[in-house]
């Protein structure tokens, strides 16, 4: 799913267009112990708590494609009779009525979702009846093409509010404040199906992670029976993998600068395209050969990628590019540049010793205070 489609179904939690038909839930805590359980009419809820449900799964849809909000692809298992494909597609066609089908995904949840502490499950059925758009990209409201059903759930973490004092406008003093257990913003989010091309899409879910670097894989294995992506951080160091195996002795500061030019060029013709971009193995291959890799290294390119890509998802560009900085890092120092001005720092040998060094353009501020750059070497004195 791209931003676009997320953006769209965001919009759907709110007041002036929401249409979920029925909402249930889970009180789980600290022993994995269910201590509520429950399936209602959304629509028949106070309008305050109907607000403060769309925040949390608003929250979900907000992830960054890619990186927290991850597409996610069913195994063949997972699409068998009894596999997560097929039970989640019962799940929606109960639109969450079915007791029984509750409990069982609710203990699916539990047995494999590793939290410690408390945590609320939240799962709402929706159907919405998307639009058809205009040639211009406007909405046409009286054009449907088809009916979007889905199951959104959320995993809430519930932890005690902060203790305090608070005031009494009764009595007009102060006093210990009664400590509530919250539900904070959700951890985990799965939404079935995909909303693909703006379209369903049963073959797969979008997985939100708050932390995205934490996406919790035992639990996509086994729960959702979905094929693993990698991480963001993941696709951060496979692609400097790539890089440093095709590259070799040539893997220096010169090369890495063009290489973050490159991508600056590929983002920026990209631009307008609605998919993120993302990189295949042609697209690394392409890459390398932009930046002058070595012949003989060209060779053996395909089982550099094998090696440290193997049959992973492809790499998107926003998680190995910075477009707001660019980065020189040694164990003590770290230098850090506009993306648009590498041409200010430069590898050289000085008195024998290999150095990175900086241009001095402008003015230089040092801990606060505006220092005189020396324009030759000098002496101390002078």
């Amino acid at each position: 799913m791209i931003k676009t489609e997320l953006s769209e179904l965001k919009k759907r939690f709110t007041q002036k267009n929401c249409s979920i038909t029925r909402i249930a839930g889970c009180y789980v805590d600290g022993d994995k112990s269910k201590k509520g359980v429950f399936s209602k009419s959304f629509l028949g809820l106070p309008e305050e708590e109907q607000f403060k449900y769309f925040e949390l799964f608003r929250k979900a849809l907000s992830g960054t494609p890619g990186k927290t909000a991850i597409d996610l692809v069913f195994t063949e298992e997972g699409e068998k009779e009894g596999g997560a494909g097929e039970f989640m597609l019962r799940l929606r066609e109960s639109e969450l009525k079915d007791e029984a089908l509750l409990e069982e995904y609710f203990d699916r949840i539990i047995s494999s979702y590793e939290y410690v502490g408390n945590y609320l499950i939240l799962a709402v059925h929706d159907a919405y009846d998307v639009p058809g758009k205009a040639s211009e990209g406007g909405d046409m409201d009286d054009a449907s093409d088809e009916v979007y059903e889905y199951v959104f759930t959320v995993l809430c973490p519930v932890n005690l509010s902060e203790p305090g004092l608070s005031y009494d406008p009764a009595t007009e003093e102060f006093h210990n404040r009664t400590r509530d257990w919250v539900v904070d913003k959700p951890a985990k989010g799965f939404l079935f199906p995909s909303f693909n091309m703006r379209t369903s899409d049963i073959h797969g879910m979008m997985y939100y992670s708050k932390d995205a670097e934490n996406i919790d894989e035992t639990f996509i294995d086994y729960v959702l029976n979905c094929t693993l992506p990698m991480t963001a951080g993941t696709q951060k160091q496979t692609f400097s993998a790539i890089v440093e195996e095709t590259l070799g002795d040539k893997c220096g500061l010169e090369a890495v600068k063009n290489i973050h030019e490159k991508m600056g060029e590929l983002l920026e013709e990209h631009k307008e395209e609605p998919e993120p971009l993302v990189l295949e193995r042609t697209d690394m291959r392409r890459l390398m050969e932009s930046v002058g890799a070595p012949n003989d290294r060209m060779k053996d390119f395909d089982s550099h990628y094998e090696v440290a890509a193997g049959d992973s998802a492809p790499i998107m560009a926003t998680n190995i590019y910075n477009p707001r900085s660019f980065d020189v890092k040694t164990p003590d120092v770290v230098i850090k540049v506009k993306p648009d001005r590498t041409d200010l720092i430069d590898e050289k040998t000085i008195d024998g010793r290999a150095c990175v060094v900086v241009e001095l353009n402008g003015e230089v501020e040092v801990n606060g205070i505006n220092v005189r750059a020396r324009a030759g070497r000098g002496n101390d004195n002078e």
